[in-house]
């Protein structure tokens, strides 16, 4: 199949992108699994991230969105079955985070679409959810430190070791709140919400005067280690989570966050829409080079609607790629050639990425064009019988003996959007789920989709569905015990709090239906309780109305 940016084309180029997923997928299945990855030059496998299987975690969802739901539905039940996250591994907190985590949060709140049988209560609860869950609660100990950045390595089993280096890069502090945010939303668990945004503001407190963050940072003394600012390896991610965790959690402090980077970056990183390494306290140029991992920037601009600065950008980076039919790891500006061992192409999306995005915000066919090249350089430069491998040197062309797992998760999902306008990824809110919630008026999958950085999609309205479920549960609870409990004097409750300091209370069962067993009773804040919900309560035979 020959495929062509042309818009009555476009299915070919669908077609085209499906038979390479099915290639690498396939090859993984037949000579990998259950290791993380492939190896596509021995057609064997390797463990890297875990051993947990990483290359079926990672390209569940594009299953769905290629609209494969049998396999989907397999997969996902085999890992269930399969996948055990209480081994004596030592693994990226990062990388758990954004792909492991990520992966299995996105499949979860995809699992009714595939047509796979949710039980009561999703999407605030399912096996995919819990996977995910007892996924993070093993990073939870990396996030331990006086300063609440994590370590960027963990036990999952023992926590983190005690001889471990206390440096990590920026990213790898600042990339959680996206996944963590979505946890604690979906199960009512404020943790890791709470310890994602720890570290986020933590990490703020420490750019520099003139408004940068370094690369890498000690997270126990906040020290930074390595002092180049930019945009790209090591520090990427963390300036994507504060955009996208503004607009999944329509945060104004995220937000605000970026802004304020995003100033000091075009003051001193930004050359000819290039972006430069700079010393972070200085502003003076440490590194003129582009790295490949950059590439992200002219989505990610497009997503606060930056276009101009975005478009130019694309143009110099779509540059680099047409002279090497791919992105070097680095490339010299002023010498306009790749770095010397740094010349690689790990089949990385960041690119595709960024055509997918200004392709849905400009209409411009130019971004096609850059998706009918990048299949045509895969195909050509990287394909081998078992699966597709990772260019290490993009000069001559030799290849490495690897695929990593974001070739399946983010490179062929990209590409795959780009050229499938359809797809109900990029819904405008036509087409939506009604009272498949906890409530009757959830309204699901209607679009607005949020990228996590290995390009898991989550669904924002879940979040505030579930989060919703949570506060009314609360409010109703204290409604149900200020009911429930007679007003006292001043006088009684005097006395009664000197005997609860001598004996415990004896609850009657009946009296306490709203609580969980151990808790406490609040003291009745309104004499006639208020409720604030949409949708109207009776409670013990009181209708509230708006005029309570």
């Amino acid at each position: 199949v020959v495929c062509c940016p042309t818009i009555p084309l476009q299915l070919l180029c669908e077609v085209k992108i499906k038979s390479m997923f099915y290639h690498a997928y396939n090859s993984y299945l037949d000579h990998a699994y259950p290791y993380d990855e492939l190896r596509p030059l021995t057609c064997d496998g390797q463990d890297t991230w875990g051993s947990v299987s990483l290359t079926l975690i990672d390209a569940l969802d594009t299953l769905l969105i290629l609209g494969n739901h049998t396999e989907f539905q397999r997969v996902a039940t085999l890992l269930q079955d399969t996948v055990d996250f209480d081994i004596d591994v030592n693994a990226s907190v990062f990388e758990t985070n954004i792909r492991v985590v990520g992966g299995l949060l996105s499949a979860h709140l995809l699992s009714k679409r595939a047509g796979m049988e949710v039980e009561p209560g999703w999407p605030c609860s399912g096996p995919l959810l819990r996977m995910a869950e007892d996924a993070a609660r093993k990073l939870l100990p990396a996030f331990q430190t006086p300063t609440g950045m994590p370590y960027g390595t963990v036990n999952l089993l023992r926590g983190v070791n005690p001889t471990e280096t206390p440096v990590t890069c920026t990213a790898g502090v600042g990339t959680f709140i996206l996944e963590f945010s979505a946890l604690s939303r979906l199960t009512g668990d404020p943790v890791f919400e709470d310890v994602a945004r720890k570290a986020l503001r933590s990490l703020w407190k420490t750019r520099s005067e003139i408004g940068l963050v370094g690369n890498h940072i000690d997270v126990l003394s906040k020290k930074w280690v390595a002092q180049d600012a930019g945009i790209g390896a090591g520090v990427d991610s963390y300036f994507e989570y504060l955009v996208k965790g503004s607009i999944m959690l329509q945060d104004e402090e995220l937000l605000s966050m970026f802004l304020e980077y995003d100033k000091a970056i075009k003051n001193y990183t930004k050359f000819d829409d290039w972006y430069l390494w700079v010393q972070m306290h200085k502003g003076t140029v440490s590194m003129p080079v582009f790295q490949s991992l950059e590439a992200f920037w002219p989505g990610l601009q497009s997503l606060i609607g930056e276009l101009d600065s975005a478009l130019r950008t694309f143009h110099n980076y779509y540059t680099v790629w047409r002279q090497f039919g791919g992105l070097p790891e680095f490339y010299s500006i002023p010498q306009g050639y790749t770095v010397d061992k740094r010349e690689g192409y790990p089949l990385r999306p960041e690119l595709i990425e960024s055509a997918m995005y200004l392709y849905k915000a400009t209409g411009d066919h130019t971004f096609l064009q850059l998706g009918r090249d990048a299949v045509e350089s895969i195909e050509k430069i990287t394909r081998v019988p078992c699966g597709y491998a990772s260019v290490k040197d993009i000069r001559d062309h030799k290849l490495d003996n690897r695929m990593e797992s974001f070739f399946l998760a983010e490179t062929i999902k990209y590409l795959y959007l780009l050229f499938d306008p359809d797809n109900f990824l990029h819904n405008s809110g036509l087409d939506f789920e009604l009272g498949t919630g906890p409530s009757e008026d959830c309204v699901l999958g209607a679009g607005g989709y949020i990228f996590n950085t290995e390009a898991h999609p989550l669904d924002p309205a879940a979040l505030h569905c579930c989060s919703r479920k949570q506060e009314e549960r609360r409010e109703l609870q204290d409604i149900l015990l200020n009911l429930s409990e007679p007003l006292a004097s001043p006088q009684d409750a005097q006395s009664q709090e000197t005997d609860s300091e001598t004996e415990p209370p004896v609850m009657d069962p009946s009296e306490s239906i709203a609580l969980k067993p151990g808790s406490r009773r609040k003291a009745p804040l309104l004499s006639c309780p208020m409720q604030p919900f949409s949708a109207r309560l009776a409670v013990m035979g009181q209708v509230f109305t708006d005029g309570t």
